[in-house]
């Protein structure tokens, strides 16, 4: 917005100092958040309700968590009693931040973080064949302006066409977009295409948005962006 209205950017404490590096807890688990070199705020708590859903597939399956960032995913699908997750992200920071992230609750043992671009990810392993009970994909917003939507799209497509090629039958796909500009509607659209190209039937499992203290309001459509959609797949 800075770079918008022509003004310099500028980051730091409005008034004193303090940490940077906090540990903040979600549904019972702790977590590192790098206010000032993570993204955003440090911490995506807009999925926090969202993450929960976990609890009722994963157990003792083998889960793949594209653009994993801190690892919130990865680990509260361990937590689940998932049996092994690989957690995928392109910066090395965020892996290195996730390993700590599952250390800090006991579950290394059953988290492997890696530094990778997931689009090139996805499709090495899709096309070797790997299989997973859970894929998740969880990218940064793909656009940000009604001029990129048909780019974001066949990014989305994209995506998730490759994660539904892995997913063993009966498994499931945890899809998301924080894009406002893909809306419900659109989302719905590219996912079903996509489970088309694969060849894959899908049942709608779930349909969630941002947590309650990320409220919608009605005047301002921009504030209802998130989408997360749970698929069951065969």
């Amino acid at each position: 917005v800075r770079t918008i209205e022509g003004l310099p950017l500028q980051k730091g404490f409005l008034k004193g100092q303090g940490d940077t590096l906090l540990t903040v807890r979600e549904n019972g688990l702790l977590f590192q958040a790098d206010i000032e070199n993570g993204q955003k705020t440090g911490f995506f708590y807009d999925q926090r309700e969202n993450r929960r859903i976990l609890s009722k597939f994963v157990a003792g399956g083998e889960v793949l968590d594209c653009f994993c960032f801190s690892g919130s995913f990865s680990i509260h699908a361990a937590a689940y009693g998932a049996k092994h997750v690989t957690g995928i992200d392109i910066s090395s920071s965020a892996v290195a931040l996730a390993t700590r992230n599952a250390a800090l609750n006991k579950l290394e043992d059953r988290c492997e973080f890696m530094e990778a671009n997931a689009f090139d990810l996805l499709r090495s392993y899709s096309d070797a064949g790997r299989q997973y009970d859970t894929v998740i994909l969880d990218p940064p917003a793909f656009t940000k302006s009604k001029a990129s939507v048909e780019g974001a799209a066949r990014g989305y497509k994209e995506i998730n066409l490759r994660g539904l090629k892995m997913i063993k039958p009966g498994g499931f796909l945890v899809t998301c977009s924080c894009s406002f500009h893909m809306d419900r509607n659109l989302f719905h659209t590219v996912v079903a295409e996509a489970a088309y190209d694969a060849k894959r039937t899908v049942r709608e499992v779930a349909y969630m948005t941002q947590a309650k203290d990320h409220p919608s309001i009605p005047a301002a459509p921009e504030t209802s962006y998130l989408k997360f959609l749970v698929l069951e797949v065969q």
